[in-house]
């Protein structure tokens, strides 16, 4: 491969920890020089594809949480898919394809221990970041794991036009939900709902309190719930609940940017008489289903069962903007920031 490595590379440093909503003066677009000779045991990746997603909106916070929070002043951290341009481990050859955790930034030198050898012939990179990585391991896990979802059952997934919730709910429909209802932010989702993904109901939030448009789209009542929201929607989940249903909690996208802690659901009590079960999901707790997961789905995805959208940010320069853009729900299906040049 005929390929001259720059000498410096681009990269995303935190610069000052969020407020309420993320704004650009948070971030800084820096420059790093690039080790074209890595050491033993190491591999230098062009990176080629990024991805911002929900949770890293709580790495912004200096807390204690599942994930250690991003470090000020230093590139900040989130999956990435490239090609490896130099490598001292016998594993990787330069011109392979890797899946590793040091995306926001052009170029990443890392132990060859810290990277998955992906193929591109099997699926286009970027779903190794969307309905192949991350979000579909946790809408695989959090269905069928977490919410032990079994066939007949009813499905309610909030947030259901994004990475993981667009997958949760033809997740369902494939495996024999009797229902699928889907909440999203706009008319045009909810459209792309039920006309593309196979949902057999779906509303816009902002049109009316998900207390009431929750039983319109369910009047019988839901089995299971797939929560990336929180707030009302739980709430509202929680009331339209069937007895022994199942919720699966991924993300309160809804309360990421508060800067006072926000109320919790007022009908807690109807947990107790319907004997509800509300578990959280993270997706590192489900490593041991990864090969029945990408057997399942990319079985799903030949066949067209499956549909897996993406929205493409072209530029690292341009990455913040997809990450905010995100998080106010300008995507439809996977955000991913793709690198030209």
């Amino acid at each position: 491969m005929s390929f001259e490595i720059p000498a410096v590379s681009r990269e995303w440093h935190l610069v000052r920890r969020p407020q309420g909503w993320p704004v650009a003066e948070d971030f800084a677009l820096r420059e790093a020089p690039v080790n074209a000779e890595p050491a033993a045991g190491r591999i230098l990746v062009r990176n080629l594809h990024m991805s911002v997603d929900p949770y890293m909106r709580g790495r912004m916070n200096d807390t204690k949480s599942y994930i250690p929070p991003f470090q000020l002043d230093e590139p900040m951290q989130g999956g990435a898919v490239g090609e490896v341009v130099a490598s001292a481990d016998e594993r990787f050859a330069v011109g392979d394809h890797v899946l590793h955790h040091l995306g926001w930034r052009e170029y990443a030198e890392l132990d060859a221990a810290q990277a998955t050898k992906v193929d591109a012939a099997l699926a286009p990179l970027s779903a190794y970041l969307g309905v192949l990585g991350m979000p579909g391991l946790t809408a695989y896990a959090g269905l069928f794991e977490v919410a032990s979802f079994k066939e007949g059952d009813s499905v309610f997934v909030s947030g259901a036009a994004g990475a993981v919730g667009s997958l949760v709910g033809q997740f369902a429909r494939i495996k024999g939900a009797s229902r699928v209802i889907g909440s999203a932010g706009s008319d045009e989702k909810v459209k792309l709902l039920t006309e593309k993904y196979g949902f057999d109901a779906a509303f816009n939030y902002k049109n009316g309190p998900v207390a009431q448009q929750l039983p319109e789209a369910a009047p019988e009542g839901i089995d299971v719930y797939f929560d990336n929201v929180g707030g009302d929607h739980l709430e509202a989940a929680i009331s339209s609940m069937k007895v022994h249903g199942r919720a699966t909690l991924c993300g309160a996208i809804a309360h990421y940017n508060d800067t006072e802690a926000a109320p919790g659901p007022r009908n807690l009590m109807q947990v107790i008489g319907k004997r509800l079960r509300l578990q959280g999901v993270l997706v590192g707790d489900h490593a041991g289903i990864q090969e029945q997961f990408v057997q399942d789905v990319a079985g799903w995805l030949r066949s067209g069962e499956l549909v897996a959208d993406e929205t493409v940010v072209e530029g690292v320069e341009n990455a913040t903007d997809a990450f905010l853009g995100m998080l106010r729900g300008d995507n439809t299906g996977k955000m991913i920031v793709s690198f030209t040049g």
